[in-house]
């Protein structure tokens, strides 16, 4: 069992299994003392209510629990624990929390007390509404005020909070049945977490104006209560929704289709010569392009411009160089002094994106804006260096600062961006869920930028730079941590689905190249000297960055899922085959139905756990 969990997430530690919970027709999944998957009647009412407590980085404590006492009895249930977190300087919290739920009516009431002084940058509780069916959907939102205002959860992704100053949010579940989401003890307000690709709708404590980090002083109480009323106008006697089989997934034709994307690895001055050295599994995967990170306030120049002129010679794709220029002088002189670096060694990339380095930092709501020239000015500088090279701008970051901060797509030749799934959290269903979020992402941008080219990556579960904090958190034990710059499941069947998930969640954007990976190091397609696994052997994710390399160029067709959170898929026709692709991105075998699609295929067949099955057709 060990070897098999190795296997699937890079690491031998395996998740706790959630307490499963319910009074009647709400039920509720406890993991880690928070509440995820709020159903009411089968229908998922709330993706989760969490109490979080943040670092001045915006890092995620993890709670010691202890006196975990849970009551489950025949239409209700309740939780109680005690939480603690150790901050720096020997600083201490205690959460003290009561959970209690019937059918109608689910409380969260939590108090949090430091016998110390504790500084955080948020904490309280956060709620989670999911966006799939939510998206675009009435709601009413009551304010601090005493109104209440009829809207809607924004359809296109909203770059600020769409709602503040809240109390209450309601919205509907199914015909006949209404939600009501009370917070009490501070003020609340809504991000479109969508932003960071995380599939929710995230109301939060403590407005992002206010000042943070803040202190919570010693003996301070901080009280606050969640109140989840369901409100359900249908018959007594309407039947509860319960599957006592297995679900099936299956699998039929879409209506929309496309062109596969090329795919890229990106390389950085640091991994370069390590990349050089391992030009047998570059060629084995053969991606159409390179992406190159050149940073010079980190130090690089001509040493790293001449290590990426000797991959780029034996290189048959194209290449890209991404600048994060540093604007500590006028834009259009650094262009031209790495210009010249390039020049000297005779690096000539196909395209070049440029990004102010201070635009890698986001700048939360209420904060104010760094110092930066002009994008106009930057491009044309850009422009003026670099000559006739295809000029790429957007945001080195994630995209939500893209989001924030729009660019002028007048000066540019494609627009560029990343994302990553660990902003936010980092457990495995969350870290999954966060496929369901790409498709809002990718028509965000085509709606702010229309038919313009548009690449998205290096994107990768490990964070390569944190936009929100001083630095990526370590990991030196191989945890699920948010915003770290290694992440175990990089190394397991984990990472080999999510990735051809990703593509497969972001294929109707038309995508000039898709980036999920790198060749050496953290992110990349092999295992590293320090890591568990043998050093220099294929990591599983070199399976779909191989295939999605043969598949550049091939027409995809959609397929549909009657179990999308489970199972994905994709049909793709090349010039000799076509494929039926499968992907299992549950942490359990799915039973998948294709005979739709398969005329010979009669009985449903098994995938394995983050599974990708690829089938003739």
């Amino acid at each position: 069992m060990s070897s098999e969990i190795f296997a699937l997430y890079g690491t031998h530690e395996a998740e706790e299994r959630p307490v499963s919970l319910s009074a009647g027709r709400l039920s509720a999944d406890l993991a880690n003392g928070n509440l995820r998957t709020i159903r009411y009647n089968g229908i998922e009412v709330l993706r989760a209510v969490s109490y979080l407590v943040r670092d001045r980085d915006w890092g995620t404590y993890s709670p010691r629990i202890q006196n975990l006492v849970v009551d489950q009895g025949r239409d209700t249930f309740s939780v109680r624990y005690t939480a603690g977190c150790a901050g720096p300087e020997d600083s201490a919290l205690a959460i003290f929390v009561h959970i209690a739920a019937t059918e109608n009516e689910l409380t969260f009431d939590a108090e949090a007390l430091s016998p110390t002084g504790f500084e955080t940058n948020r904490c309280g509780f956060c709620i989670l509404h999911p966006i799939v069916g939510v998206a675009g959907a009435p709601a009413t939102v009551e304010y601090v005020d005493g109104r209440a205002v009829d809207t809607v959860f924004p359809d296109l992704i909203d770059p600020w909070q769409p709602f503040k100053d809240m109390r209450a949010i309601s919205h509907t579940v199914a015909d006949g049945i209404t939600a009501r989401c009370l917070m009490e003890g501070d003020t609340f307000e809504m991000e479109d977490q969508r932003n960071w690709s995380d599939a929710s709708y995230k109301t939060y404590v403590r407005p992002l104006a206010l000042p943070w980090p803040y202190r919570i002083e010693a003996g301070e109480t901080m009280r606050q209560r969640i109140v989840l009323t369901i409100n359900d106008r249908r018959p007594r006697n309407h039947p509860i929704a319960r599957s006592l089989k297995p679900q099936i997934a299956e699998i039929t034709k879409g209506e929309r289709s496309g062109t596969m994307p090329p795919i890229g690895v990106i390389v950085t001055p640091a991994e370069a010569r390590a990349t050089l050295a391992s030009m047998e599994i570059l060629n084995e995967v053969a991606p159409q392009h390179i992406l190159f990170h050149f940073d010079p306030a980190a130090g690089h120049g001509v040493s790293a411009l001449r290590d990426f002129t000797a991959l780029a010679k034996i290189h048959s794709g194209s290449t890209t160089i991404e600048i994060a220029l540093p604007c500590a002088k006028s834009p259009a002189q650094e262009a031209r002094e790495i210009a010249a670096q390039m020049e000297s060694v005779g690096f000539v990339p196909n395209a070049i994106v440029v990004s102010p380095s201070v635009d890698r930092q986001s700048t939360p709501p209420g904060s104010k804006w760094p110092e930066c020239p002009p994008l106009e000015e930057i491009y044309d500088g850009a422009r003026a260096a670099f000559g006739d090279v295809r000029l790429g701008g957007g945001m080195l970051s994630f995209f939500t600062e893209l989001n924030r901060k729009p660019v002028p797509a007048e000066h540019l030749d494609f627009v560029a961006h990343c994302t990553n799934p660990i902003v936010h959290a980092a457990d495995d269903l969350s870290v999954m869920q966060t496929l369901e979020a790409l498709p809002f992402i990718t028509r965000s941008v085509r709606s702010t930028y229309g038919h313009k080219p548009y690449r998205i990556g290096p994107s990768t579960i490990p964070m390569r730079q944190n936009p929100y904090g001083s630095r990526t958190m370590d990991n030196p034990d191989g945890k699920r941590l948010p915003m770290a710059s290694f992440d175990p499941r990089h190394n397991g069947r984990f990472a080999e689905a999510f990735a051809f998930a990703y593509a497969r969640q972001v294929a109707d954007a038309n995508l000039e190249c898709l980036t999920l990976s790198a060749v050496t190091g953290p992110f990349g397609l092999i295992a590293g000297p320090r890591e568990p696994s043998s050093p220099g052997s294929p990591r599983p994710i070199v399976n779909t960055i191989k295939t999605l390399s043969s598949l550049a160029g091939c027409q995809w067709l959609e397929c549909r899922s009657s179990a999308p959170a489970n199972v994905l898929a994709l049909l793709t026709v090349g010039p000799t085959r076509r494929q039926l692709h499968l992907i299992n991105i549950a942490p359990t075998p799915q039973l998948v139905d294709t005979s739709a699609l398969i005329a010979d295929q009669s009985s449903p067949q098994t995938l394995p756990p983050f599974s990708v099955v690829s089938i003739g057709v």
